[in-house]
């Protein structure tokens, strides 16, 4: 059992790197609503697009002091996605990643991704010109993300989870 100061409140995870080239932790957020339609409740989720590839990702950031990972997941949606919402203190899952530093370097990265119930979407935000964003049913979120691992936590999300 792990001794928690503070009853109640996740501790950030961290996975020690020795070296400059060990795995980096980051934590995203996976923002989603439910869109009614005639006969059923859908999942929908808000992909963003990176910065420079311009592929399809979920928001992420690189842990913060003073922040639970769910609360740094809740964080990265808001600035790289403008939507604000309820964030939830589950892990639904991980995958994994190489961030290129330059044309030759690059770190292996592990995301701890946590969900976002979306209740406001704005224009203005602070990666507005640096990123597109587009809500989408969870098959065709998949099938635009290229990390296998986060296809198959997106492919597999589901509200049940939550409760």
């Amino acid at each position: 059992m792990v001794d928690n100061p503070i009853p109640g409140v996740q501790r950030p995870l961290r996975i020690r790197a020795e070296s400059k080239r060990d795995p980096r932790t980051q934590f995203g957020g996976l923002p989603f609503r439910i869109v009614k339609t005639k006969n059923r409740e859908q999942v929908e989720v808000l992909l963003v697009t990176s910065r420079d590839s311009r592929r399809w990702i979920i928001p992420k950031g690189w842990p913060v002091d003073g922040m639970t990972p769910a609360e740094a997941a809740v964080q990265e949606v808001w600035e790289e996605a403008g939507a604000r919402g309820q964030g939830y203190d589950i892990c639904i899952g991980l995958y994994s990643y190489r961030k290129w530093l330059g044309e030759d370097l690059s770190l292996p990265v592990i995301v701890a991704v946590f969900p976002v119930k979306v209740e406001e979407l704005l224009d203005d935000y602070p990666e507005a010109a640096e990123r597109k964003r587009k809500w989408m049913s969870l098959k065709k979120a998949a099938s635009k993300v290229e990390e296998h691992d986060l296809r198959q936590l997106i492919e597999t999300f589901s509200l049940d989870r939550l409760r």
